[in-house]
């Protein structure tokens, strides 16, 4: 059976991104369906780290990133790695990438960040709020941890430069970070970012803002392949779906780019192929996120249990998960935890990549009838709701409150 829908507005996906856009437009009245074959929040948006990471103004892209790249890609034991068999296809992308590394472009990249990231948390108090989730948005700050004095003694350029970018953060001794959490081994200190805000319950989170924009929004279960425009709209179609629309919303994530393609960007995303492990656990070991930051993870309190996430892994959206990869993350979560047990969950998403760590945000090369919001990567949940400013503003006709130049897909 195929779903013959027509709508004013049609948002392809609905994880964080597509939800706060689909929140936002029928804010203003508008008429929308959302369309994704999972259910709505699901993957990444629902497996991540659960930080408001409005600290996070560095791309993956530097001259340090750089300087070391083949050691992190080809060691499969790094944080950053690629899975076996995809360098070739990743050749393009990587190439981009190496040239989005070098120091001034790697600054103008973290400017563009920032500027998004300016009123993250603010945003997320007034979403959570509209949404019926203020109770799942915790403000206990983040920590950045430094297991060794050379790792910290580094630490003081890198938030220096953060500190030069808006974000407010200290440096804190052995005593101070005992202090803050009392659980965790011996450290030679930490980086504080003591406004931080961050979700107990990503999952909760996702299904608050689901309801909150279902209440007003239709949802289409079904997956769209083809994208096409005529003399008074869009069409999208799928397997068991035909969908007329004014205006369609591109939030697909890693599943954006063929669809981008049609609506007239090339755009180069790849797909980052994120993990984690949950412990179940009555009381929580730790009272914020705390990263250790030469391990590539989050280790993260959440509601009932322990969530470690985290590490990078391109390779694509159709091969199984790796076993080495949460084998690994396993054996780092048990260098600060040594008691760990036996995990009882592991999971495995997606996350888009563009090699500026910039989305793209922004009406489509060929017309503004399609508007692109995806590619936010490691930012999609801190980001979601200005996003959905954002996209209201454009379909309003209105100019946004952030120049969005620097996001837009002609800059490729």
């Amino acid at each position: 059976m195929i779903h013959h829908v027509t709508t004013e507005i049609a948002v392809i996906g609905a994880g964080v991104v597509g939800l706060a856009v689909a929140e936002a437009l029928v804010a203003q009245g508008h008429e929308v369906v959302l369309i994704d074959p999972e259910p709505p929040g699901s993957g990444a948006s629902y497996g991540n780290a659960g930080t408001i990471a409005d600290y996070a103004v560095l791309p993956v892209g530097t001259p340090d990133v750089l300087k070391n790249l083949p050691s992190l890609l080809f060691d499969r034991n790094s944080p950053l790695a690629i899975r076996p068999g995809a360098m070739l296809s990743l050749a393009p992308w990587l190439s981009r990438f190496m040239l989005q590394s070098r120091r001034k472009t790697a600054e103008r990249n973290a400017r563009a960040i920032a500027e998004l990231l300016s009123g993250a948390r603010a945003l997320w108090q007034d979403l959570a709020l509209r949404s019926g989730g203020a109770d799942l948005l915790q403000h206990n700050g983040c920590l950045y941890l430094y297991e060794t004095e050379k790792a910290f003694r580094a630490a003081q350029a890198d938030m220096a430069y953060r500190r030069g970018l808006g974000v407010a953060v200290d440096l804190i001794g052995p005593q101070d970070l005992a202090q803050l959490e009392p659980n965790l081994p011996d450290m030679a200190g930490a980086a504080y970012f003591s406004g931080a805000a961050f979700l107990s319950d990503p999952g909760a989170m996702m299904q608050c803002l689901a309801e909150a924009a279902l209440n007003y929004a239709g949802f289409l279960n079904g997956r769209i392949d083809r994208l096409t425009r005529d003399f008074d709209g869009i069409w999208l179609e799928g397997p068991k779906c035909r969908v007329r629309a004014k205006k369609a919303i591109l939030c697909a994530g890693a599943h954006s780019q063929p669809l981008a393609a049609m609506a007239g960007d090339k755009v180069p995303l790849e797909t980052e192929r994120g993990y984690h492990l949950e412990w179940q656990m009555p009381a929580p070991i730790l009272n914020r996120p705390a990263c250790p930051s030469a391990r590539g993870f989050y280790l993260c309190p959440m509601t009932g249990r322990l969530r470690v996430a985290g590490t990078v892994e391109l390779g694509g959206l159709t091969a199984p998960p790796s076993r080495h990869r949460l084998d690994r993350l396993l054996q780092g979560a048990r260098k600060i935890f040594p008691d760990l047990p036996k995990p009882s969950a592991r999971w495995m998403g997606f996350r888009p990549s563009l090699p500026d760590s910039l989305p793209v945000i922004g009406p489509s090369s060929g017309g503004a009838d399609v508007i692109h919001a995806f590619g936010h990567g490691h930012i999609g949940v801190t980001l979601a709701p200005i996003t959905g400013r954002i996209v209201a503003d454009l379909v309003r006709g209105k100019q946004p409150e952030v120049d969005i130049t620097p996001y837009l897909p002609t800059r490729f």
